[in-house]
């Protein structure tokens, strides 16, 4: 067994009396790749943070961290500032925030190349100029001279990734860095640091909510909950048979997009924050339907399936030798005075935490190993009402949407203003949606989704194109019946902490809706309980606030608002996107059961196909505000026509390491086009791999001839607006 590159032994972090990791093992080999996996508040981002001793001062850090066997818990902050950079780098989740916004790119990547190789700004600038071609910068000379802002956040990201790799480090610490991005551009991310690393040689730590980004990336997987680790293994073992339950319930909780079935299974209740674990026992008991009553005596220790503890130690006693704090180190850590291990060596020397073993912490994990189960085997399932079944023809209409177009004035200067153009958010949408039918809306990030849901909500006369709700044009409405038909269409927005007043409790942030179509106050009182009783809520809690809530509690609460009025149309701006996983399918379920139960319809907004492809029952792809696909779920998503669709599915990881090897990789070159410009012909043909290969007349049609949508075949419900849906 080689020796680890990196070997972090009982590493705890306290804020306070608040304690974040509480006894974190890993150790990490050259080249290989560990993710790192829990839900928010699980302490992945506090421990690769530690790591390089990035906490504040206010973080209190024991245990030990050693590279190459050097002690880096305590070291003075000259010597560790000797280390970040050019043994051990950082790619942060949000690079706009982790660049200088007022220096130019190339300026920020010359400077962290000079500031550990003896070289001159010229040699340096070069340097810069090559990583960004490395990273798939559009020509990268000049991108050194753009400042952060100037860049879309796929390529700040890629810029982030060359600045990490400019000294050839040997371990790449990346947190969370796909997940503001879409799935193309998070596609292209994974692409680059995949480069990076082939290129440096480097490990990586990728700490990551994404199961599907971390089968597609890891070699090994290390599973966080309340600040420890519960679970490790190589990544195909880990996902086949996960021996622990909140593994197992984090796999079962993940929409697959290569499978559709009945209800996801979530995950009850909410982990505990720091300072919340109080006495002895697994801190996932009280979620867990497997507990026992020797779960809450004591808190099980990572172990193999001999029972033995990492390095072939038989378990009994602590896992992991006390440690004597010592005073702080000069960059405010804590240092630690090696103690004798239970085998008689130090731990400057580390024993090794079992490459390729899988270890668990639960005392269920030897009845999981042997019986494997699903997770809908271990976790309650909620049942779901069968769905509309009359035929899609006999339904009457929710909403039709004709050419939709919606554009907006650009100006310069602030003190004489001048229009110098149009912005084109919205340029030809087609929706139809129907009684009992949910439709998804999909494409990247400035495709004009939100400006389309926008001008459905005016309940007003659209810039250009037809929009019908239950049967009204918008556009003929007068203000009295635009105000009845208001509350037919409500929307729950993406985050509930920005949408419920948080003065407010949430009794009457539900009841307010209902006082705002003149209900009786005491009807709309009565409603409060029956309301909550709907999205799984305790009628008790109506008189907390919403900051008393889980996130995914809080969106409940929206929901219960949107229902207050008995709508016909839900529009549901990314409503999951912002909750972990195990929350995340709570929420889905519930949707599928009002919708069920209540007759609704719903307009469903989101960047995450798998998403899409479990709640949808039909799905329209935009790109560059227009609608180019369209079509039911089952079709699009099985024999996607236009180009654009089959590279997004194409990008969406499955939570499945054998079956993500096995698919073929499809990249989107570039970003999307500025909808400043009016685009002649195809708006993808720039990005699209159909075009590339057409021979040039048929090139010529994709440059002067928009293409309309065309089904696939007479009578069928599947759209595309391509002139070569077949390929070249």
């Amino acid at each position: 067994m080689t020796t680890p590159l990196l070997a972090v032994r009982n590493l705890t972090v306290d804020f306070g009396d608040h304690p974040a990791v509480r006894g974190v093992d890993l150790d990490l080999r050259r080249g290989e790749t560990l993710g790192l996996v829990g839900e928010s508040g699980s302490g992945k981002s506090v421990t690769a943070l530690a790591v390089l001793g990035l906490l504040p001062g206010t973080a209190r850090i024991g245990g030990s961290v050693q590279l190459d066997g050097r002690e880096l818990v305590g070291l003075p902050a000259r010597q560790l500032a000797e280390i970040r950079g050019r043994r051990i780098a950082m790619v942060f989740q949000d690079p706009l925030s982790a660049f200088t916004p007022v220096y130019r790119i190339g300026d920020q990547i010359a400077e962290a190349v000079r500031v550990h190789q003896a070289v001159g700004k010229a040699a340096a600038r070069k340097r810069a100029a090559d990583l960004l071609d490395l990273v798939g910068i559009p020509d990268p000379a000049r991108a050194l001279d753009a400042f952060p802002h100037e860049f879309s956040g796929g390529m700040r990201q890629r810029a982030m990734i060359a600045m990490a790799v400019a000294n050839d480090p040997d371990i790449l610490l990346a947190d969370e860095p796909t997940t503001a991005l879409d799935v193309t551009i998070q596609a292209q991310v994974l692409d680059v640091l995949r480069t990076a690393q082939r290129e440096t040689g480097a490990a990586l730590v990728l700490v990551s909510h994404d199961l599907g980004v971390i089968a597609g990336s890891a070699d090994r997987v290390a599973v966080m909950y309340a600040g420890r680790i519960v679970e490790t293994a190589p990544v195909d073992e880990l996902f086949t048979a996960p021996r622990h339950p909140y593994t197992l319930g984090l796999i079962g909780a993940v929409p697959r997009l290569d499978g559709r079935g009945g209800p996801l299974v979530p995950i009850p209740g909410r982990p505990p924050a720091a300072g919340e674990l109080r006495g002895a026992g697994c801190p996932f008991a009280d979620r867990c339907p497997l507990v026992e009553d020797r779960c809450r005596t004591a808190e099980p220790q990572l172990v193999d399936d001999t029972g033995h503890l990492a390095g072939g130690r038989p378990a009994g006693g602590s896992a992991h030798p006390a440690a004597e704090t010592q005073p702080a180190g000069a960059d405010g850590r804590e240092a630690v005075e090696p103690a004798p291990a239970d085998d008689g060596r130090v731990a400057s020397e580390p024993q090794p935490a079992d490459f390729g073993v899988h270890l668990a912490a639960c005392v269920r994990a030897a009845h999981l190993a042997a019986t494997r189960p699903a997770p809908a085997e271990v976790y309650p399932v909620p049942a779901v009402p069968a769905a509309e079944a009359r035929p899609r023809e006999e339904r009457e209409s929710v909403l039709a949407v004709t050419g939709l177009t919606r554009s907006f004035p650009r100006y310069r200067g602030s003190l004489l203003r001048r229009r110098i153009g149009e912005t084109f958010a919205v340029d030809g949408v087609d929706l139809d949606i129907r009684r009992g039918e949910t439709l998804g809306l999909v494409g990247e990030s400035g495709s004009g989704k939100s400006t389309t849901l926008y001008e459905v909500l005016k309940l007003a006369a659209p810039q250009g194109g037809r929009i019908e709700l239950l049967g009204q044009d918008t556009a003929q409405l007068d203000r009295a019946t635009a105000h009845r038909l208001r509350s037919r269409v409500q929307i729950v927005f993406q985050d509930p902490a920005a949408s419920l007043d948080p003065r407010m409790p949430v009794g009457d942030v539900i009841a307010e809706p209902l006082l705002a179509q003149r209900t009786p106050a005491g009807d709309a009182r009565r409603r409060i309980p029956e309301l909550l009783r709907q999205v799984g809520l305790d009628p008790a809690h109506a008189d907390r606030y919403p900051h008393e809530f889980s996130g995914g509690q809080r969106q409940r609460i929206s929901i219960a608002r949107a229902l207050a009025v008995r709508p016909d149309l839900l529009v549901l701006d990314e409503p999951v996107s912002a909750l972990d996983v195990s929350v995340q399918a709570g929420v889905l379920n519930l949707l599928q059961q009002l919708k069920a139960e209540l007759g609704l319809a719903y307009l469903f907004v989101s960047h995450d196909l798998s998403v899409v492809r479990h709640l949808a029952d039909r799905v329209s792809v935009m790109y560059l505000g227009r609608t180019v696909e369209t079509g039911t779920v089952e079709r699009v998503f099985a024999a996607p026509r236009h180009p654009y669709t089959r590279a997004l599915l194409a990008a969406v990881p499955l939570p499945d390491p054998a079956a993500e090897r096995a698919r073929p990789r499809l990249l989107l070159a570039g970003d999307p086009p500025s909808p400043a410009e009016r685009h002649l012909g195809c708006p993808f043909r720039a990005r699209c791999p159909v075009h590339a290969a057409l021979a040039p007349e048929q090139r010529t049609r994709c440059a002067t001839e928009q293409p309309v949508a065309v089904p696939a075949a007479p009578g069928v419900d599947h759209a595309a607006a391509c002139h070569f849906p077949d390929g070249a």
